[in-house]
């Protein structure tokens, strides 16, 4: 079963086009890292998958399941919003920016969406968001505020928050780019925790290490389009095309 697969996706913002028919899946338990230089559309991609940003034109499934087929704007399908939202709760996703509850303590934070959305009683929402915190290893940090935490602890705080909903994939969002570059390694690690543990997995990143180690696959994009895909060996090997070449003798 493809957990994510999205066929001719286009948007723009008024006359600038960021994505351009994209056609993209992503198996289960399959790790897939976006690279590309700036303004390649690889976010606005990210975000149209979870209805951060609504498309022109294209196809969005998830879990084999059409939720999306656009039309100048105009989604097709038919469905129940509470259908469309519950499959859309499979998708969780990790920002740049950390996008934490200032007000909410780190336990406060993770146990928020299970029990307001999920409506998860909240000592069990709260034994599990233990569970989740050890394992990002937060644990002795339960009850401090995000302002208490480095940037490197805030966004793993971030990655257990969507957790948290039990997603079955997890959207990353250039998650180390507002790191200081000490604090990159500590998130990385738990991302490559996710990855071995079976999590499927979008990965838009400019951390090439990364990429190379827990990549199942390579997507290149430029100008809002998919240039290139291969396997991480291929790619920063022997890339095929030539502005995927350029952009990896920049990076590497």
């Amino acid at each position: 079963m493809s957990m994510i697969k999205t066929v001719g996706l286009s948007k723009s913002f008024g006359d600038l086009r960021v994505l351009k028919d994209v056609s993209l899946t992503v198996e289960q338990k399959e790790v897939v890292c976006i690279i590309g230089p700036s303004g390649a559309g690889k976010s606005t991609y990210l975000r149209s998958l979870n209805r951060l940003e609504r498309i022109d034109e294209g196809q969005i499934y998830i879990e084999d399941k059409l939720l999306f087929d656009c039309k100048n704007g105009v989604n097709s399908v038919k469905m129940h919003l509470d259908e469309r939202n519950r499959a859309l709760l499979e998708v969780g996703m990790v920002f740049q920016r950390f996008n934490l509850f200032p007000h909410k303590t780190a336990i406060e934070n993770v146990m928020m969406a299970p029990v307001h959305v999920r409506k998860t009683p909240a000592e069990e929402a709260r034994q599990k968001a233990k569970v989740l915190l050890e394992r990002v290893g937060l644990s002795d940090k339960i009850d401090a505020w995000p302002s208490q935490l480095s940037g490197g602890q805030q966004q793993r705080l971030a990655i257990a928050r969507a957790l948290a909903m039990e997603p079955r994939i997890m959207l990353f969002d250039e998650p180390t780019s507002a790191l200081d570059p000490e604090l990159v390694g500590e998130v990385l690690a738990v991302m490559k925790q996710l990855a071995a543990a079976g999590m499927t997995m979008l990965v838009v990143t400019h951390e090439i290490g990364f990429a190379r180690e827990a990549a199942d696959k390579i997507v290149f994009m430029f100008e809002g389009a998919i240039l290139e895909t291969g396997g991480p060996d291929l790619m920063f090997s022997n890339p095929r095309n030539d502005r995927t070449r350029q952009f990896l003798q920049s990076v590497l």
